[in-house]
Order: C-alpha cells, then sequence, then structure tokens
C-alpha cells in the first residue's frame, strides 16, 4: 500500500478540557441545587411554619440565596484550568527558548513529553559536523591518538607538517573560537580543516608554514576532482629542486606509492605485497571504525645525485609537469589518517536518558552503512546483544513493498520495531519510515513519533510526524516552516530537554488539578452543607471569590513555573489514552479534602465552645461580621496554602519541599497569599466579612493548616494500586483527527499522486493563490491611481500624466479581488504531473532555492505547478520544474 495520506493527522489536545466539561456540569447541578434548597428552606419556615406575610425586606434574603448560588457556581467550575494549561505551555516555550528550542506550536511541547520514538538525522544532530583525525599510522606506528611530536622523527613530522599546510587550498583554516568554551571554527573543505586541525594538535601553526610558503611560490597544482581522487602540490625544496606533496583516498594513493616510511624514519620499499598488509591492518580497520581514510605521501626531484626514493633531473631540462602520471608515481608514503564527524560529547548520554524513558532512537542518515553503523555504536543507538537492523534504502525498500511496488504495512511492521539504522536513505524513505510508524498497530497504543530535517524535501517527514523538529542552523526555510520546533543548536540532547519541558508540562497541569478539585471538593460541600443545615454559607460570597482567586489565577502561576528535573526521564511515556486524573491524585484530592472538612465542619459546628466565643451561625441578614465564621475561613485558607505544597508532588513523593527553594514564582506567590490573607482578616472588616483575630487565634489556624502537610506524609502511606482504576482515575480520552485539508486539494482530485507529493502540491497552490491576492490588490490599486491621475489631468492638464485607458472605477472589493486571484476553479493547477523527485541534501545535490531575490517576483504558472523567478520587468531569467 502506499504511505498513508496525512490529509488528517492524530494530533494530541491541551489536557483537562474533557475533565473542565464534567466539572462545569457537577458545580452547575451544585449551585442551582444550593439556591433551591436556600430558597425552599427560608420560605416553608418564615411564610409557612411562622406565617409570616410578605415583605420587600424579605427580598433581601433571596438576593442573598442568589449570590451564594452564584459565588458556588464561580467555585465550583474550573475556569482556571485553560488559563493553568496556557501559562505552563507559555512558560516551558519561554523557558524552552534558553535551552535552544525554538516552540512554533504550542501543542508540541505536550506531545514531546509523550514520544515514543524519535528519528533523527546524523551529520549535525548526533555529530558535530566537523571532521576530526582521530587515528593515524605513521613511521610504522599506530596511533589511536593525536601523537607527540616529539615521537615522530623529525624529517617525517616535517614532511607530514608542510605536505599538509602546503597541499590544500588556502582559503580552508581553523580559526580560533571567540570565547572560551567554544570549538574552533572550520572554513572551507572540512576534511582540509580535519588536516589542518590535525597540524594544530600537533603543536605547529599552519599558517605561519603558508607565510614562508606563499600561493604564488607554487610551482604547479594538480586540484582534487572525482577522476583522480586525489591533490597535489609542486613546491621548490630545500637545498634545491622541487618537492611535490600528494594526500587522497588512500586505496588509490597506496598504488602510486613506491617507498613508505617506517621504524625511526628510515625509507623502506613498499612492494604490492606490503600494500595489501597495510590495506588489511590499518585502511581495513579504520574504514569499519566508519572513519574516512586519507594518505599522505611525497616526491623529491633534486638536481643532483638522488636517493633511492628520490628522481633526478637535469637543471637544464626541468620535469614535465603537464605529466601528471610520470609525476604522481613512485612516491614515499607519509602517513595514513582516519578521519571521523565525532560525536557530540553529550549525545550517547542523551541517548541513554531516552532509552531510559521508553523512547527509542532511530538514526536516519545518507552515509554508508559501514560509517552509519559505527556512528550509532558510539551514540548509543546500538548495543551489543539487543536485536536490531541496520538496513540501508535499497534493502529498506526491498523488504517492506510487495510485489506490485508498494509499501505494504504488514511487511513493514516486520522490520520497524528492530530497524535501528537506516542508511543511504533518501527523503521519501523517511517519510515512509515515520508515517508507517504512526499508522502502525503492532503496540496496543499508537506510536508518538519525532523526527528531526534540515533539507528542502524532509518537508513531508516533518509535517507527517508527530513533532517535526527543524535545525536552526543547517536547516533551510522549508524545513523550519514545516516543523514544530526548531533546534537553534542543531543538537540533538536539546531534543531531550524537550522531552523533560513536555512531560514537565504534563505534569504541571496535574499538579494544579490536584490543587484545583481538593478546593473545590471542600468549597462546594461546605457552602451546601451549610445551605441545608444552617441556612447559610459558613464562607461568604467575598470569601469565597477570594478562596477562587487563590486556586485559579495565583495557583496556576505558581504551579505552572515548576522547573523540570532530571526525575522526570526516569518513567515510560504515558501514551495517548492515559487517564489525566490517576488513581494517586484521586487519593490525594479525596485524601485531603476528607481532612479539611473535617476540620472545618468541626470548627463550624464547635469553634465556638473551642476558642469560647460567640456562635455565629444563625446569625440574621445584616449582622456584623463574627469572629467564628472568621475563623472557619481563615482555617480554610490556611489549609489550602499548606495543600499547594502538597500539590507539588502528584507521584507518591514524600519530600514535597524537594526544589521549593528553586522555584521563586512559587515561594513568592505563597508568601505574598499569605500577608494578604493577613490583611484581609485584620483589615477588610465588613467588605470581607472578617472580624480581626488575636495572635493565638493566629498561631491556631496556621498549627491546624500545617496539619495539611503531616495529613499528607499519611495520606502518602496509603497504597494507590489497590485502589480500583475504573472508579478512581478519569480523564481518558483518545485524541481526536483534526482535519489539515481545509482548503487544499482533495485527493479524489490528485487521485494516483503520493501523500509526499501532496503536500509539494498544496504548498504550490496555496502560493499560487496568496500570489495572486497580491498581483489582485496591486493591479487594481494601480487602476485606482491611474483613474485619479485621469482625474487629475481634466482638472489640471499641465501638472498630470496621460491616464491609462481601462482604469478602475472603485476601490477593490472582496469579490472584485476574488475575481482577480482565481480566475479558474480554485486556482488550482489543471495538470498534476505524474512523479515529483526528492532531492537527497547529503548526497550533495542542492536543494530547490525558494527565495526570490529583492529586484524578482515569483511568478507560479496556472497551467501546471511549475515555479518560475521573473524579475519586475517581465523578462525570464530562471525556471526550474
Amino acid at each position: 500500500m502506499a504511505p498513508p495520506c496525512n490529509c488528517a493527522v492524530r494530533r494530541w489536545r491541551p489536557r483537562g478540557c474533557c475533565s473542565a466539561s464534567a466539572l462545569v456540569l457537577a458545580g452547575s447541578a451544585i449551585a442551582f441545587l444550593t439556591v433551591i434548597i436556600l430558597i425552599m428552606r427560608f420560605s416553608i419556615k418564615t411564610f409557612v411554619v411562622d406565617d409570616k406575610p410578605w415583605s420587600g425586606y424579605y427580598a433581601n434574603y433571596f438576593v442573598k440565596f442568589f449570590i451564594i448560588g452564584v459565588t458556588v457556581l464561580v467555585v465550583a467550575v474550573p475556569e482556571g484550568l485553560p488559563l493553568a494549561v496556557t501559562l505552563s505551555l507559555a512558560y516551558s516555550v519561554r523557558k524552552m527558548m534558553l535551552d535552544n528550542n525554538l516552540v512554533r506550536h504550542l501543542d508540541a511541547c505536550e506531545t514531546m513529553g509523550n514520544a515514543t520514538a524519535i528519528c533523527s538525522d546524523k551529520t549535525g544532530t548526533l555529530t558535530t559536523n566537523r571532521m576530526t583525525v582521530v587515528q593515524s599510522y605513521i613511521a610504522a606506528h599506530m596511533n589511536t591518538s593525536t601523537p607527540k611530536l616529539d615521537d615522530i622523527p623529525e624529517t617525517v613530522a616535517e614532511l607530514l607538517i608542510n605536505g599538509i599546510c602546503i597541499n590544500s587550498g588556502y582559503t580552508s583554516k581553523v580559526i580560533p573560537p571567540e570565547s572560551l568554551g567554544e570549538m574552533p571554527v572550520q572554513l572551507g573543505n572540512k576534511t582540509e580543516c580535519a588536516l589542518l586541525g590535525f597540524v594544530l594538535d600537533l603543536g605547529r601553526e599552519f599558517q605561519t608554514i603558508r607565510d614562508e610558503m606563499p600561493e604564488e611560490c607554487l610551482i604547479k597544482v594538480f586540484t582534487f576532482n572525482s577522476v583522480r581522487k586525489s591533490m597535489s602540490t609542486v613546491v621548490p625544496r630545500p637545498g634545491g629542486g622541487y618537492r611535490l606533496y600528494s594526500k587522497g583516498a588512500s586505496e588509490i594513493m597506496l598504488t602510486r606509492c613506491s617507498f613508505i616510511f617506517g621504524e625511526g624514519g628510515k625509507v623502506l620499499p613498499f612492494s604490492v605485497d606490503d600494500q595489501g598488509a597495510l590495506v588489511s591492518s590499518v585502511i581495513e580497520p579504520m574504514a569499519c571504525n566508519g572513519l574516512r581514510t586519507i594518505c599522505l605521501a611525497y616526491k623529491d626531484f633534486v638536481p643532483g645525485e638522488a636517493a633511492e626514493h628520490e628522481v633526478h633531473y637535469d637543471e637544464h631540462e626541468p620535469p614535465n609537469w603537464d605529466d601528471e602520471q610520470i609525476c604522481c608515481s613512485g612516491l614515499t608514503a607519509i602517513s595514513v589518517v582516519g578521519i571521523e564527524d565525532p560525536v557530540r560529547a553529550e549525545v550517547p548520554a542523551a541517548i541513554r536518558a531516552c532509552q531510559q524513558s521508553g523512547i527509542t532512537v532511530r538514526m536516519v542518515t545518507g552515509d554508508n552503512v559501514n560509517t552509519a553503523r559505527s556512528i550509532a555504536a558510539k551514540c548509543g543507538i546500538l548495543k551489543p546483544g539487543d536485536d536490531f537492523l541496520v538496513l540501508d534504502g535499497k534493502e529498506f525498500n526491498k523488504r517492506i513493498r510487495d510485489k506490485n511496488g508498494e509499501v505494504s504495512q504488514e511487511l513493514f511492521d516486520t522490520v520497524w520495531p528492530t530497524l535501528r539504522v537506516l542508511a543511504r536513505s533518501s527523503p521519501q524513505d523517511k517519510y515512509v519510515l515515520v508515517s508507517g510508524i504512526i499508522a502502525s498497530t503492532v503496540n496496543p497504543n499508537r506510536e508518538v513519533v519525532a523526527v528531526t530535517g534540515d533539507g528542502t524535501n524532509d518537508g513531508p517527514a516533518l509535517k507527517m510526524a508527530d513533532v517535526g523538529f527543524a535545525m536552526g542552523i543547517a536547516g533551510t526555510d522549508v524545513a523550519k516552516e514545516a516543523s514544530d520546533i526548531i533546534l537553534t543548536d542543531d543538537n540533538f540532547s536539546s531534543i531531550v530537554k524537550a522531552v523533560m519541558w513536555g512531560r514537565n508540562v504534563y505534569d504541571s497541569i496535574a499538579k494544579f488539578l490536584q490543587f484545583q478539585l481538593t478546593v473545590n471538593v471542600v468549597a462546594v460541600i461546605v457552602a451546601f452543607t451549610g445551605a441545608i443545615i444552617i441556612n447559610d454559607s459558613p464562607l461568604k460570597a467575598v470569601q469565597m471569590l477570594w478562596v477562587n482567586l487563590i486556586m485559579d489565577t495565583l495557583a496556576s502561576l505558581a504551579l505552572a513555573t515548576e522547573m523540570p528535573h532530571k526525575s522526570l526521564l526516569k518513567r515510560k511515556p504515558y501514551g495517548r489514552t492515559k487517564a489525566l486524573i490517576s488513581r494517586t491524585m484521586t487519593k490525594n484530592i479525596l485524601g485531603h479534602a476528607c481532612f479539611q472538612l473535617v476540620v472545618v465542619f468541626t470548627l463550624l459546628f464547635k469553634g465556638h465552645e473551642l476558642f469560647e466565643i460567640d456562635d455565629g451561625r444563625y446569625a440574621t441578614i445584616n449582622a456584623a461580621p463574627s469572629q467564628h465564621f472568621t475563623i472557619v475561613f481563615n482555617t480554610f485558607v490556611m489549609m489550602t496554602l499548606f495543600n499547594e505544597i502538597n500539590a507539588r508532588k502528584i507521584h507518591g513523593e514524600r519530600n514535597v519541599l524537594e526544589g521549593l527553594l528553586g522555584n521563586p514564582i512559587f515561594y513568592g506567590i505563597w508568601v505574598g497569599t499569605l500577608v494578604a490573607q493577613v490583611i484581609i482578616v485584620q483589615f477588610g472588616g465588613s467588605a470581607f466579612d472578617c472580624v480581626g483575630l488575636s495572635l493565638s487565634q493566629w498561631m491556631w489556624c496556621i498549627f491546624i493548616g500545617a496539619g495539611d502537610l503531616l495529613w499528607g506524609q499519611v495520606v502518602t502511606s496509603m497504597p494507590s494500586k489497590s485502589l480500583p482504576k475504573r472508579f478512581f482515575s478519569c480523564g481518558t480520552q483518545p485524541p481526536e483527527d483534526i482535519d489539515q485539508s481545509a482548503g487544499m486539494t482533495t485527493r479524489a482530485s490528485i487521485d494516483g499522486v503520493r501523500s509526499g507529493q501532496i503536500l509539494w502540491l498544496r504548498g504550490l497552490t496555496r502560493l499560487q493563490t496568496q500570489l495572486r491576492v497580491v498581483r489582485a490588490f496591486r493591479s487594481i490599486l494601480e487602476d485606482v491611481q491611474e483613474k485619479r491621475s485621469h482625474h487629475s489631468f481634466t482638472v489640471r492638464p499641465s501638472k498630470a500624466p496621460p491616464a491609462t485607458t481601462g482604469a478602475a472605477q472603485h476601490w477593490p472589493t472582496a469579490s472584485s479581488v476574488a475575481q482577480h486571484a482565481h480566475p479558474t476553479t480554485a486556482g488550482a493547477p489543471q495538470h498534476v504531473p505524474a512523479d515529483i523527485t526528492f532531492m537527497d541534501d547529503e548526497d550533495g545535490e542542492e536543494p530547490l532555492d525558494m527565495s526570490a531575490q529583492p529586484d524578482t517576483t515569483l511568478n507560479v504558472s496556472e497551467t501546471a505547478p511549475l515555479m518560475k523567478v521573473v524579475p519586475a520587468n517581465g523578462t525570464k531569467t530562471n525556471s526550474c520544474g
């Protein structure tokens, strides 16, 4: 079958939306029931039992009951939940910028937190994109690290260093970093930069040698090309004569060598058998380690007596430098070096963290299989003893396609679970891999896939993935536009930080829900019970609004700003349909609610006796505030504040104070709320229905509130697994299918075109429409200007230019713009090419440059999706299909 069309992509919604709707219904019902009970109780007692006549004064009671009902509704409805979600996402996005993650879509934060698979590029993401010499064979010694210059024979060392510095493009340089701790900057050919870096590691300066041998002193340069696969440079020889330095692919250079430096720098004959032995003992092991092998050699042309490895020439007849075959044969091998693009130092630990957190990392690269396997092993993607597959693009397609050449999901499902490295892959292979994993039903939960890309043709895969990461440094504009998150440092470890922030977003929302639902349950039950028993709410309207402010705005800000910690990477992804409110959270909500209800009801019915104060129950409508109800209100707020600290942990952790001082926003809001509560109680007066409390009463309120922290340890000790999941977890809802095909060409109209091509055609169609709208506005406005000019000409002919015929008679309207912008049906192309070629950026092909120069305008043909760059004067300068 063909890769699935992504007209409808299963995307995540921010958590909590379904829970909020259920709480709205429950809160509305309780508020309505509270008002009805208050009205009925008052009416029966007053007009039936006491048989009192109606008076306008009694309307105040009904207004009071209505206000209580509205207050219960406000407290019961979690209107702060959307705020908490938005704050958590926005705060995370801001902080992720500091971790080199530029988030383009907010929902990508949480989605990344539950990713199960990451398909990553190699070059620049897992590696530094910096060629480095890591092994060398010099004077019969194999070095697995940079040797000391003193350990190399002096003659060999001078030839090696001079050969590297002179026999390379002088534009290739290694510049020291601007600041301490950064890597040196490589300019020019990366292979030559690697060799120049090797010279620097030996303790020599390449620029000094180049200054001594400027380019104008070079006799002859045989530049590198794909045929000779080598580069040679002829320079004057110290002491007279000429010296030729040469470097190139080791398997080709060795066939040109007749001598080699042996132990102690002694020149030894280099026979064919010796070449074979060197290949098997040095070059092949380097290649199996994924290294690029380069051989360095030289040859001396002397006018006098020549040694065995030198060539004599007549002073009156210099060598024929045009005869490259003779000049570049009979060389003396100086060294063989192995160059690799090193793995970033932080990548193995980052990949290990991903694997521990239940995320499978796959490498998708354009390099050969041996190099890819070596890099994957160094990164930790491949481990000895694991069941894994390493395939190249050709073998991959052979395994997943049926006899008709179509991708078979059944065949694909036999490959992808163990696939870890896909080498020599094209962007189309990456798209097939991502779409196939997403469409697979091998696992009970659908895989959540993240993918990295930097090329223009990575756009379809980035769009298809649940989270697409574009490279901020090496990435093209097309890749960045198709992505959800941009890595500003092109580093895989930044993806791991995105996973941490994504899981932190989920936990922040869950923390807020745990805190808010506890307050909701207590406040609503207290108000409802008070309405039934004492015909009044122990928590007055203004007081409940203050509590609502604490648990909504302030709590959402405090709990949404918790910083992520590494323990987030020690658990598996939650999954797309996991209950938002877990059994542990439900246990915490009900456990703390029970404690607070017991305290509030004890103070409500026995508080006047315990504190030896007047009973505040059954007060008249205009009665003064009482200390009794002020203590109830103050104690409830204290318990809420201390429970906010408990809410910082949602997975059964005991140390709720861990990391508290690391979040100044949290403890700043907490202390600020406490100070505001003191001011409200002591100086709020009748506005907040409060009376000032004594110091001893304050101490008791704080002591009882702090008891919620101790009670939290008791609740934590209760096993969560013994609770039935069916009744003690909620919020499960499958993700929705979000239709992304609105306004795009339908599948039926482009039947037979692959899904990856559809993305490009839709993009071109949208670009056509936008350009037509711009041209329509410009054309109509020009007509209006011409009309004005015509009017000016009739009034002041000496100052106005001649008018253009056919000028518009009115300002542009929606219908006129639509006529200009859509001369054909929907502005869609009438012909769709049967195939679109995907260019592999890693194999050296240049991607399509979609950026227009300042003096040009982009014109899209209305008869075929061909992009043309047209200058302002209308002359065609370039076109590409």
